[in-house]
């Protein structure tokens, strides 16, 4: 009897040490899991940290890049966060990790959909048409970014460190991730006016009061125009088109640009450099080639930053060159 209670004692302890085994194995997997999750939640964040400071420096100080070059980098920045999204969505959440995965993968798609919008805007913003209403929208997906960081903050972060706490896992809390920063600074559409303005070759950004060109008057060869209708031009050589244009704003404007298309083809420019509050300048644009028997020239004068009405930078007309 004692011998075969020796022996159920043994194997029972050793069932207890099997099962014990057993659990510690599943724990210690578990456990890799929590902190193979938090690593490389820490390691996106860490990147996506290297894309904000590269994004929001280049704003701050673009140096001597060109809009062209101004506008690829961001491009570039914007495939990396759309890089950093689609790792996110392909994180396999161990354990409790399930609500701080749904959390994370809202933080990388606000911050992905947003840079794709500001990507989207930027060349736009950057130029002379339209580039007012382009600024806007970049200025509100600032917001969104910073959306993101909320979240990040609030739920991610506290969410993913709890679960490993309460794991008994040390040494693996994950990094803080913050996209914009400086505060609020970069939610003004002012701020992010002048930020672009500063890029070499942009239109600059718009200064406070009201802006706004008109055209005055086209003539050919000393010719005037008269829009929506026909004149008769004679001359010999390359005729030239010459486009009179009022500073209707309060504010010199500076590189205003002027184009006339031919026949809905061919399109000229000519630039003047500047006019005061005002005050009207003429730019002189040649037609090359030279146009034969009757064309249309459509005049065009390229909105500057802040001017909200355009209709009158655009007139049409018929001319035989005779």
């Amino acid at each position: 009897m004692l011998r075969r209670g020796l022996a159920l004692g043994g194997g029972l302890l050793l069932v207890i040490l099997i099962v014990l085994g057993v659990k510690g194995c599943l724990d210690a997997r578990a456990h890799r899991a929590l902190s193979d999750y938090a690593r490389n939640v820490s390691e996106i964040a860490t990147e996506t940290e290297h894309t904000s400071k590269s994004f929001f420096g280049k704003l701050a100080n673009p140096g001597n890049l060109s809009v062209t070059e101004f506008v690829t980098q961001v491009e570039a920045e914007r495939g990396a966060m759309d890089g950093y999204a689609s790792r996110v969505d392909g994180l396999s959440a161990p354990g409790d990790m399930g609500d701080a995965q749904s959390a994370l993968e809202l933080v990388y798609k606000l911050r992905s959909d947003a840079m794709d919008e500001i990507a989207e805007q930027m060349s736009t913003a950057l130029g002379d048409v339209g580039a007012q209403k382009a600024t806007a929208k970049i200025a509100k997906e600032m917001q969104t970014l910073m959306g993101s960081d909320v979240v990040y903050a609030e739920v991610v972060r506290p969410e993913i460190d709890g679960v490993l706490a309460s794991n008994g896992i040390e040494g693996s809390d994950v990094p803080a991730s913050v996209f914009v920063p400086e505060g609020t600074k970069w939610l003004d559409e002012a701020t992010v006016a002048a930020a672009l303005g500063s890029v070499s070759g942009a239109s600059g950004p718009a200064t406070p009061g009201v802006h706004g060109l008109g055209l005055i008057s086209t003539s050919v060869n000393g010719t005037e125009l008269v829009a929506e209708s026909t004149t008769g031009v004679i001359g010999e050589g390359t005729p030239e088109v010459e486009v009179e244009v009022q500073n209707q704003g309060g504010s010199t404007e500076n590189g205003i640009s002027v184009s006339v298309t031919v026949n809905g083809g061919t399109t000229l420019q000519g630039t003047i450099e500047t006019i005061g509050a005002g005050e009207s300048e003429t730019v002189s644009i040649p037609l090359t080639p030279a146009p034969k028997g009757e064309a249309t020239l459509e005049v065009d004068v390229a909105t500057v930053p802040g001017e909200l009405v355009s209709e009158n930078n655009k007139a049409s007309y018929t001319v035989v060159f005779e």
